[in-house]
């Protein structure tokens, strides 16, 4: 399907990409990273909307965090190049070590207080979990994105062709899993497209990949639109369905799944030629903050303006809306988003490599219990119950301690959260 299609169809010569800074300052030096900044809460990276600062008559990011309030961008995309290999790009052009306009926006964004993701993946172009041959290389290449401009966010935007390929996605979520381990703290997104029963076959089979590794992003967020959709009620029946295939695909309880549940929507006119107005975007954000969800955004910034002169429910564009609105109507709902919801919890991390063994379906022990002439006096392991590290728990009879945060890991699983600290 033509899932968010314009993320890379449609792209403006680069004499517009002048406008993206938002400042007079002089563009970064050739390969000098964009300094780092202070995190900002995990709200606000799951209210990142998608900003394209090379493509599509980007706008001056000032005007916008000025007028909306908004603090943090997903900044799209980053491919493999487009002649192969296993090296950040952005666009499959410009390699990250040599781009200057990126760390331009990046320095007027945390200049003002703000911060930024990076979208890695998109509709279309080649992908890095294609052209990487392991989850090692993959996560090597990926890493130089997250040190070269010290993110704290990432987002991994799965869509066609890679979607479809068993092998890639490993990659992918494989080397998610390894970004998330090697950088405590990272806010980790995963996107993919969204049909009327939450998600398709792939979708399906893209959350399995992540339970038999034991990944646990932030987020899985959907895309609602570009698949018969039709207004605000559809993409909430929607993400009611995914909500159902995060519970049974991940193993979760009904809060867990809406903790770890995402939403990423299109303004205006779709490829689809579907229409969602500022009314459909604030039915989406009071489902999303009345249920927990853990991500509310939209593609993208670049559209968020009417068009000029005015083209409603016209002519599909990247740069403008093709409803009527006033600039950046669209991204004041994500400020609201970031500035009403409760962060979810941090992502776990350490150093190990992913593994490759499902997790244990083990039930959790309810009770005290007593092995090698002990009594476990720790309380009782609880699948719905979340622990940070240092946690102290009995199972099986044996007391375990927390390596990092975690939730419906079973102590001495494929997970490997838990240590082993002996009967008790």
């Amino acid at each position: 399907m033509a899932t968010a299609s314009l993320k890379r169809r449609i792209a403006l010569p680069t004499a517009a990409l002048a406008i993206a800074a938002g400042t007079t300052m002089a563009l970064a030096t050739t390969g000098h990273a964009a300094p780092s900044a202070a995190a900002l809460s995990n709200t606000w990276y799951a209210s990142a909307p998608y900003l394209m600062p090379e493509d599509n008559s980007p706008p001056n990011i000032s005007t916008v965090m000025d007028a909306t309030g908004q603090k943090a961008f997903q900044l799209a995309f980053i491919l493999a190049p487009n002649g192969g290999g296993c090296s950040a790009t952005w666009g499959g052009t410009s390699p990250i070590g040599s781009d200057t306009t990126i760390p331009a926006v990046i320095n007027t964004i945390r200049g003002k207080g703000g911060d930024v993701s990076v979208s890695v993946g998109g509709y279309g172009g080649t992908k890095l979990g294609q052209t990487c041959g392991s989850v090692a290389a993959t996560a090597a290449a990926y890493q130089q994105v997250v040190t070269t401009y010290s993110l704290h966010a990432i987002d991994f935007d799965l869509e066609e062709p890679e979607y479809e390929n068993t092998a890639a996605i490993a990659n992918e979520l494989g080397a998610a899993q390894t970004l998330q381990r090697n950088n405590p703290g990272l806010y980790v997104s995963v996107t993919m497209p969204g049909t009327s029963a939450g998600t398709g076959w792939f979708g399906t089979q893209l959350l399995d990949q992540a339970h038999s590794i034991g990944f646990t992003p932030n987020n899985f967020s959907i895309m609602p639109f570009d698949g018969g959709f039709s207004g605000a009620a559809s993409q909430v029946s929607a993400l009611e369905a995914f909500h159902g295939l995060l519970q049974s695909h991940m193993g979760w309880d009904s809060t867990t799944a809406y903790q770890h549940e995402g939403v990423s929507m299109m303004n205006g006119r779709t490829d689809a030629a579907e229409f969602f107005y500022q009314s459909d975007f604030q039915t989406v954000l009071n489902y999303a903050t009345s249920h927990g969800l853990a991500r509310y955004t939209y593609w993208s910034v670049n559209r968020d303006r009417q068009c000029s002169p005015p083209d409603n429910n016209g002519t599909l564009s990247g740069s403008c809306s093709s409803v009527p609105q006033n600039d950046w109507d669209f991204t004041k709902y994500t400020a609201q988003f970031a500035g009403a919801s409760t962060p979810p919890p941090p992502p776990p991390t350490t150093s190990t490599t992913p593994t490759t063994t499902p997790p244990t379906t083990t039930p959790p022990t309810t009770s005290t219990s007593s092995t090698g002439g002990g009594t476990c006096t720790a309380a009782p392991w609880n699948s719905q119950t979340a622990y940070n590290g240092g946690a102290v728990v009995s199972y099986n009879g044996h007391k375990w301690t927390a390596k990092w945060w975690t939730e419906a890991d079973v102590p001495g699983g494929a997970a490997g959260v838990w240590v082993d600290n002996g009967p008790c």
